[in-house]
Formats: structure tokens, sequence, C-alpha cells
């Protein structure tokens, strides 16, 4: 005869004890919070189903596995009585549980967790458990809130998990953070796994479908490179070099201004390092960010012109009032000055917090990126490529060269734009060149002896200089 097997009896405390451990843990809740609201989900549930009047006591201890309910009733004869969720007859009780009562004694019914599906009913069972899980959830997003709220502007070091086209899903310490495309260096490709290195930018209430608070990173703000340079040079996190200002074009380009307390530390010395090894830790990290670092001064003059190197200017005069400054650029500088696609006086002019003009020496000039929204990316492009970089260049390119590039039609067109700009009227020996090469015939040279209309309306300035607004 076969052995019928025998189920291993379910030990319901050790269970119980597991598993308040594991949540208290996973969690980050207090054990004696979760042992609150425990006692409170079970009140709602005695309150549901016997009624606000109701007298019990319940018991949940997290160390011995131990949930009980007790709940008193007044033992009366059947004609007092008047609310079954708070009295009970002596016959009621004996059928009930075999006790026999006194009318006058008080009845203990106890509730346990062997016998709460049978007391109150899988519906309310499933309600509570509902609002246990509703009450923890509330407790986490609190206590994640109050632990990063605290922590915003610090660097956390996380492991990527999840890339979407729009965030980055970073995990640091069991707690879900992201890093939005806008707040990512747009040059870098991050991958699933990376360990990746941000800033907290910002701690909001709640986000997402989770609920939870939404904590959202950042590569590309300005204070994500100042906490490099405090971690990467002593002397700024010590506090005998203070960063001053800091502009950046994230992964392409960035300037930082920094002074010294010390007369004996060397500022820009000091955060480039022995063969650059402080200053090339912090590129690195930023996917290989050009920096220049660059002394800070009280003259507003000096600091421009330190702002637009590796460019040397001429001079710079400053308008106060208007918060502007001029600056002339010696002819070989001005592409120096402008950088590509105009960056280095961009950078420059957020740095000093001066809007910027170049003035180019011997020639009114505006570099040509001023003009790229009318141009457009593509032509803007071809023009950058053809070695045209400002509008006296363009003015001044053979027409035959300018028609490898562009129509006739728009030759003239953009030449009467970048004209009005300078004041100047069209050179009509310009023209028939223009118009020769077109046809494929020779240019027309102007005679030696005339002077073209256009050079009469041109009006320079003292200096002979003209200026390229940025």
């Amino acid at each position: 005869m076969a052995r019928r097997k025998v189920k291993p009896k379910v030990d319901n405390k050790k269970l119980i004890i597991e598993a308040f451990t594991e949540m208290a843990r996973e969690k980050s809740i207090d054990r004696d919070l979760l042992q609150g609201i425990v006692e409170e989900t079970l009140s709602m549930m005695v309150r549901k189903k016997y009624g606000e009047e109701s007298n019990f006591d319940c018991i949940v201890n997290m160390e011995k596995g131990d949930i009980e309910i007790y709940l008193m009733k007044d033992v009366v004869v059947e004609e007092d009585l008047m609310d079954p969720d708070t009295q009970a007859t002596p016959e009621d009780i004996l059928e009930e549980s075999g006790e026999v009562l006194e009318v006058g004694e008080e009845y203990i019914q106890e509730i346990t967790l062997d016998n709460i599906a049978d007391a109150f009913g899988r519906r309310l069972v499933s309600q509570a458990i509902q609002n246990l899980n509703q009450r923890i959830r509330d407790v986490e997003k609190d206590n994640i809130y109050e632990e990063y709220v605290h922590r915003v502007g610090e660097v956390v070091i996380g492991e990527i998990y999840q890339v979407r086209p729009n965030n980055v899903l970073v995990m640091h310490n069991k707690v879900e953070m992201r890093l939005p495309r806008e707040e990512q260096i747009h040059t870098e490709r991050l991958k699933k796994n990376q360990q990746v290195k941000a800033i907290l930018k910002e701690v909001r209430r709640s986000g997402g479908a989770t609920g939870l608070p939404d904590l959202i990173l950042s590569r590309s703000d300005d204070a994500f490179m100042a906490r490099l340079f405090e971690q990467e040079i002593p002397e700024i996190y010590d506090g005998i070099i203070e960063l001053r200002a800091i502009s950046r074009e994230p992964g392409e380009r960035a300037k930082v201004a920094v002074t010294s307390f010390d007369e004996r530390v060397d500022p820009v010395g000091a955060c480039v390092g022995m063969k650059g090894i402080r200053i090339h830790a912090i590129v690195r990290e930023l996917n290989n960010e050009n920096i220049d670092i660059i002394e800070y001064t009280e003259d507003p003059r000096l600091f421009i012109a330190r702002a637009l190197s590796p460019a040397k200017v001429r001079d710079v005069q400053i308008n106060e009032a208007d918060h502007q400054a001029t600056v002339i650029v010696p002819d070989d500088q001005v592409s120096l000055a402008i950088g590509r696609n105009g960056v280095n006086v961009r950078l420059a002019s957020k740095l000093t917090g001066y809007s910027l003009s170049l003035v180019k020496e011997g020639a009114e000039d505006i570099e040509l990126v001023e003009f790229k929204s009318d141009l457009g990316a593509e032509l803007y492009s071809a023009f950058i490529a053809a070695g045209i970089d400002t509008a006296r260049e363009f003015l001044e390119t053979e027409p035959a060269d300018l028609l490898n590039i562009i129509d006739q039609e728009r030759v003239i067109e953009l030449r009467t734009m970048m004209l009005e700009e300078f004041e100047e009227r069209e050179d009509p020996h310009y023209l028939a060149a223009l118009e020769s090469a077109a046809a494929g015939e020779d240019e027309i040279a102007p005679a030696p002896e005339e002077v073209p209309e256009a050079e009469e309306a041109v009006q320079e300035d003292e200096s002979g200089s003209e200026k390229v607004e940025e």
C-alpha cells in the first residue's frame, strides 16, 4: 500500500517575519513605521466590518510575526441586543466558540491569520492589502524625496539600465533617475550597463507611471563642470582658487574663468596641472570637450581680451551703459576670434556678460554666421567649405567662384542683402563681370582710372575698421 505524502505545514509566522524584513530593507522603511502602517490597515478593516463604534485591539509584533485582532463584545440577553457588532447573546457565543458566558461579562473574539479571511471576507482582505501597498508606496516616495531633495547639485554615479529615445534611465542605490536628452552631451552615445557620472539637477515630487519622485540628472549643465573642477583640483575644493564664470556648448567647447586668493598660486596653471593631467581628466569625462582656462580680472577690457583667446585682439572699447563692447581684431586673428560657427565669440560674450562686436582692422565686416538663417544650413556650410567666412569675403569673391555654388540670381540677392548691412551701393562693374561669367565670357575688369561709385558710399570710422557683429 502506497504511503500518502503529507504536505509540510506552512509556518505563517516565519513567512510574515521574512516578508516584513525584506520589505523594510528594499523600500528603506523603518520597521516601527511599517508596523504602525499594518496596525492602521487592520484597524480600518475592523471598522469597515464591525462599524466605527466597535471595541477592538490590534496587536502586530514584527519580531515574532504575530498579527492578532481582539474584538470585545458585551454579553446581553436577546431582548437587550441592539448592536450585533458590539453585543452578543450567551447563546450566540456558545454556538460560535463553545464558551459559556453570563450576561454582563465581556466576550473576546480572537481573529488571527488563520481565520482572518472568514472573519472579514476575501473582498475586504483584498482591499486592505491594496491599501497597505499604497501606504507603503507613499512612505517610499516621501523617503526618496527627502533623501535626494537635499542632494540637488551633487554629483552621482549610477548605472544605465535602459536607453530610450528621449531619456536615459539610471539606477543609483536602487533608485531610478532620469537623464533627459536635453541634459545629455549630444556628441556622446550612452549604452546600457555603462557607468555614468552626472549632477542631480532637480527633484520633482512625482513623475512617470510609478508615481515615485522624478530625479533629473544633467551632464550638460554648467554646474556639472563646476563640480568636476572641484573634484579634480584640490585648490578649488579648498577655496584657494575660485570659479568665477563658466560658459559651455556641451560636447564642443567651454570657457572657464578662475581667480586665485593666494598670490603664490597660479590659477590657470593649477587647473591645467602638470602636463595637463588635471584638465585632461575633466576633458575625458566630458567626451573630449575643449576647455579654455582664463584668469579672471576686474578690468572688463582685459577680461574680454582674455575671453576671446586663442585670438589676440588689438583693442577693446567698453560701453558700460548698454553692457556692450567693441573689439578691434587684426585681420589674421578674425577667424580665431569668431571660432567655428561663431562658437568662440558666443562663449566669450556669455562668459563676460558683454554683447561683443568684433571690428576687423582695415574694413568693416560681418561674420557669415550672422546670415545663416537667410542662407540656410546647407548653403552656409558650402560657403564655409569654400573659405568664405565673412560677408566682406563673399562680396569680394570672384563671380565665377560663386557661380560654382549658386546661380546668378541668388548671388545678386545675397549681395544686395549684405550691401544693405554695410550701407553701400552695388558696384556696376561687378554686376557686369557676374553677367559675363554666367554667360561663359571673360570677366570685364573696371578701368584703372575709374573709381566705383560704391567706394564713395563707404564710411569708415577713425580707426579705418569695420564692425563684425556677433
